[in-house]
């Protein structure tokens, strides 16, 4: 069983080296297009449908999962089916291995904070999320995450801030909007 680890790493550098090997075409190209997601996030804010910003959301997903590689993809989605599994350390090696070859994608780093959150790793899981924020503050996800992590930890006004910076983003997240509610009532409560 300890040797599945140093394997897995060594399967993971294999890809890699298959990607290298291959070319300069086969490296990431990232594929986010920023103008598209510029106008995405534009139209986000101005919606007034539901269903809409639901379409919208989506739009903005494909685009933060455009990494131009199909070894960074291949791994994002053994992450995923590690997630699935509940199996969050193996999730955190490939999202971790993803970063370590392509650290400007950051849906590696969001997946990764949420594998680490998984393992009761809240340190690490707010440092990925901070290097998220840090390149695109407009990642309404990792905002409400971040909600999240604060309001169980007890830091309501932070959490109640988070979830406001995320409903900014995009005002139709239904847990988002239900935790301001609820943190506010309840901040308001204290208050008197």
């Amino acid at each position: 069983m300890k040797n599945r680890p140093r394997f897995h790493n060594c399967a993971v550098a294999a890809l890699f080296a298959l990607a290298f090997v291959a070319g300069p075409a086969a490296l990431p190209a990232f594929a986010v297009d920023q103008t598209k997601l510029d106008d995405l996030f534009s139209r986000l804010k101005e919606v007034k449908d539901p269903g809409q910003a639901g379409r919208i959301e989506a739009e903005i997903q494909i685009e933060w999962a455009r990494s131009g590689s199909a070894t960074v993809d291949l791994l994002m989605q053994r992450g995923e089916d590690a997630m699935a599994a509940g199996n969050f350390l193996a999730a955190v090696e490939h999202y971790t291995a993803v970063i370590d070859h392509a650290p400007d994608f950051l849906l590696a780093w969001d997946a990764r904070a949420t594998a680490l959150y998984s393992l009761g790793e809240i340190g690490p899981a707010l440092s990925d999320m901070g290097h998220v924020l840090a390149q695109d503050p407009r990642h309404y996800d990792v905002l409400a995450g971040l909600g999240q992590i604060l309001e169980e930890t007890g830091d309501t006004k932070k959490a109640l801030q988070a979830y406001l910076a995320a409903q900014a983003i995009h005002p139709y997240i239904l847990p988002v909007n239900d935790a301001i509610t609820r943190l506010q009532t309840d901040l308001e409560g204290r208050e008197l």
